[in-house]
């Protein structure tokens, strides 16, 4: 009997004991929920898939051209803009060529100085980012209109670099150095080394950090900055290297594409000349990670047969393309049809390189997370890039939630960059975009969890990929429902 009452009162003491536990962390969840300000936290994250739709994103895509004397003359730009970008609501670049013919012997004047200014403050009302080409000569006839000293060209780069610094937001990149035949550096006396080294000085140093520049050769690139890897350029240091891009207006119109490669190795022809095509593209496929290539395809050939062109524009990380030269080649795109698996299937060649040009960023999956006891909220959103090259300038990365029945928005800038993500032969990698984000005194309600990608010198969302459409506040990627405390 002893023995039974014994174990009775220690049930009893046990009973007792758990009470007072159960009751504590009863009181202790009261007092958190209380200094929380809200109750259980439920979420639902979104599945992404891939679309084909075409996206007019900044710094991108197809082209065309656009020419403009820059001389002593009263013209009206505001008007001659207007009326040559009217029809041109397809595209969000544009090439622009400024000649400068009527300066060869002397320096720009005040009045094509002026000149200059109207006709940048007119493009700057245009819904376009610009290519942008100094040039002397437009009938392939440059050594008639190209000055006789390189002192003058050097001036002339000097007299507009307070303008390219004052619509540097107007521009991607500036094309060539001012010299050579069409501006595309050959049939100049200037295509020298000397000369090649210091007409890019000259030009890193007149114009922003943000704006890209561009020569018409990998050869020239290795002139420009004496360096013969490209391994050695560090993405946004600040260098000649790591601004200075490629465009190539010979694009596969023939094994050499037109002079642009030659037919010996680097090893056996030296690092700053031309090398055969095989080890050309494998320059430009580490190079043009960092920074921008593009320009024209021409001629039909083999080389631009659409499987053949759709590899060699990936390992070149082609950004942008002349949508009207040439048509021969871009009419044999428009008759290819796509096989391949997934959204692209049974789609015409053309419109599959538009697509592609430059970055094509998309939502690969999405994970929203809620971790009890820190009170936090997990944003977890991996990022692809199918396209063929990388995000170049810099961007604005939000993640977003908004009450959806009433009005509180609460926006976190990520730190991250999407131009790691190299697009190209890569296109499977994927990065991660990370925020945790307390709710310590967050209110009962239903929010929206979104995900805003912005081009940071314009603002301008970056169209997304994926099936979904984007809403006010950017791509939903799921939602989180927090009750009040006192449910």
């Amino acid at each position: 009997m002893m023995q039974r009452s014994g174990r009775f009162l220690v049930r009893i003491a046990w009973g007792i004991f758990m009470f007072i536990v159960v009751f504590l962390l009863y009181k202790a969840g009261d007092k958190l929920l209380t200094a929380r300000g809200h109750g259980n936290v439920s979420l639902e994250s979104y599945v992404f898939t891939e679309s084909n739709r075409e996206l007019l994103n900044p710094n991108r895509g197809f082209y065309y051209i656009y020419g403009f004397y820059i001389n002593d003359e009263d013209t009206d730009f505001r008007q001659e803009v207007s009326n040559r970008f009217s029809r041109d609501r397809e595209t969000k670049l544009a090439l622009v060529q400024i000649n400068l013919q009527d300066f060869r012997d002397r320096p720009i004047s005040k009045k094509g100085l002026e000149n200059l200014e109207e006709l940048l403050r007119e493009l700057g009302q245009v819904d376009k980012r610009l290519i942008l080409r100094f040039l002397y000569d437009w009938d392939g006839e440059n050594e008639e209109y190209e000055p006789e000293n390189i002192d003058l060209i050097l001036q002339h780069i000097r007299q507009v670099a307070p303008l390219l610094r004052e619509y540097k937001d107007l521009i991607f990149t500036m094309q060539g150095l001012f010299v050579g035949n069409w501006g595309e550096m050959w049939g100049t006396s200037y295509s020298d080394p000397s000369s090649i080294q210091r007409l890019a000085k000259e030009l890193m140093e007149a114009t922003d950090p943000s704006t890209f520049l561009a020569v018409r050769m990998p050869m020239q690139w290795r002139m420009a900055t004496q360096i013969g890897e490209a391994t050695k350029v560090v993405r946004g240091d600040g260098t000649l290297a790591s601004r200075l891009g490629l465009f190539n207006d010979g694009m596969l119109g023939s094994w050499s594409d037109y002079g642009t490669y030659g037919e010996q190795t680097k090893e056996e022809h030296g690092y700053f000349t031309y090398w055969n095509r095989e080890q050309e593209l494998e320059f430009q496929e580490i190079l043009c990670k960092n920074v921008p290539m593009g320009g024209e395809v021409i001629i039909d050939n083999s080389y631009n047969d659409f499987e053949n062109a759709l590899q060699d524009m990936k390992r070149m990380h082609v950004t942008y393309l002349n949508k009207d030269y040439d048509r021969n080649v871009l009419d044999k795109w428009a008759r290819y049809t796509v096989n391949e698996e997934g959204c692209f299937q049974g789609m015409d060649g053309l419109s599959y390189m538009e697509r592609h040009l430059g970055y094509r960023l998309l939502i690969h999956q999405a994970a929203l997370d809620y971790q009890y006891i820190e009170d936090i909220l997990s944003v977890n959103i991996e990022v692809q890039n199918v396209g063929f090259a990388p995000v170049y300038h810099e961007t604005k990365v939000w993640v977003v939630l908004k009450e959806e029945e009433g009005n509180a928005v609460h926006s976190y800038l990520i730190d991250y960059d999407p131009g790691i993500l190299s697009g190209g032969c890569d296109t499977e990698a994927c990065s991660m975009i990370h925020e945790e984000i307390s709710l310590a005194g967050w209110t009962g309600g239903r929010y929206g969890v979104y995900l805003d990608i912005q081009d940071a010198a314009t603002g301008e969302r970056i169209l997304l990929a994926n099936e979904q459409d984007p809403e006010e506040y950017g791509y939903k990627v799921g939602t989180m429902v927090i009750t009040s405390a006192s449910k």
